[in-house]
């Protein structure tokens, strides 16, 4: 028989789904519900992402389709929540999340941040978290990276290869729901100053061009910086790195002229070259657009 909570979790994570957010079980524990087929083999075998057709891939499991969603509940029959992945076309959702626990005000800082970098906190899906935090759901033009606290203090951003708690969900801390009001929010489009704040970091190399060994035109040593900077790419950052990069390129007016080689470096991370092609192209528009 199943669990109350586990039925309301299941409820709540295809609903969630029909919008076309891919969701997966969480336990109690805000962890994957369904345990890694790998857990008793060598790590190389760990690294698995769901190439091997089984279940418990964590964020990788991640659907939409309302059979594999049931079925993913079914094997995990303890879970009492559910995950929506962030990053994934065609949303790219980003959770903005907002403690207010251990002296951090994130919801004060999300203001804060807003007024100093002149941007609007659109209304979109909010969900209060058992804390008396929330989460923002926004979405993006292409995959942002994840960081804890780089913002400010009490926020971190949920982004490629994340997930946040879906509202409905019950865990250890208490309940997750939809914050009063935020019902029939849309999701709403993340603005473009608080994309640039949420962008990872130059690299030594974007810092620091090596004049000796690099090209003399200033253009050429900053096109060779961006590429670098995306060569540079660890898995788990390759599609923020890129992104991040090519929102530079166009920045700087290189855009269109660099773009091939930026895709082309980022294939030589790991990176299909027809998804590194939609992520410098989804930079473009982002450009292109006017600012919000």
């Amino acid at each position: 028989m199943p669990r109350p909570d586990h039925t309301r979790a299941l409820h709540a994570a295809l609903l969630t789904a029909a919008r076309g957010l891919p969701v997966i079980p969480l336990s109690r524990t805000k962890l994957p519900a369904v345990r890694s087929p790998h857990r008793d083999e060598p790590r190389s075998a760990a690294m698995c992402r769901g190439e091997c057709g089984r279940p418990g891939h964590g964020v990788y499991d991640a659907s939409t389709d309302p059979v594999r969603i049931r079925a993913l509940f079914a094997v995990a029959p303890w879970a009492t929540g559910y995950g929506v992945a962030c990053g994934r076309g065609p949303h790219h959702l980003i959770g903005l999340d907002l403690d207010v626990k251990h002296g951090a005000d994130g919801i004060g800082a999300l203001r804060t941040l807003a007024e100093a970098h002149r941007f609007a906190v659109p209304d979109t899906v909010t969900v209060a978290t058992p804390s008396g935090g929330r989460h923002l759901w926004l979405t993006a033009p292409g995959p942002v990276p994840n960081s804890a606290g780089r913002l400010a203090p009490g926020i971190d951003i949920r982004g490629e290869g994340g997930y946040v708690v879906g509202p409905g969900s019950r865990t250890v801390a208490g309940r997750y729901l939809l914050a009063p009001g935020s019902a029939g929010h849309p999701l709403a489009a993340a603005p473009d100053a608080l994309l640039r704040l949420a962008a990872p970091p130059p690299s030594p190399h974007e810092r620091q061009p090596r004049h000796a060994a690099g090209p003399r035109h200033p253009a050429e040593k900053r096109a060779a910086a961006l590429v670098r900077f995306v060569l540079d790419s660890q898995e788990g950052e390759r599609n923020g790195r890129l992104f991040w990069a090519a929102c530079r390129a166009y920045d700087a007016g290189l855009g269109d002229a660099l773009a091939p080689a930026l895709v082309t470096a980022a294939v030589h991370t790991g990176l299909s070259e027809r998804e590194a092609a939609a992520t410098v192209a989804s930079a473009g528009r982002l450009r292109a657009a006017p600012h919000r």
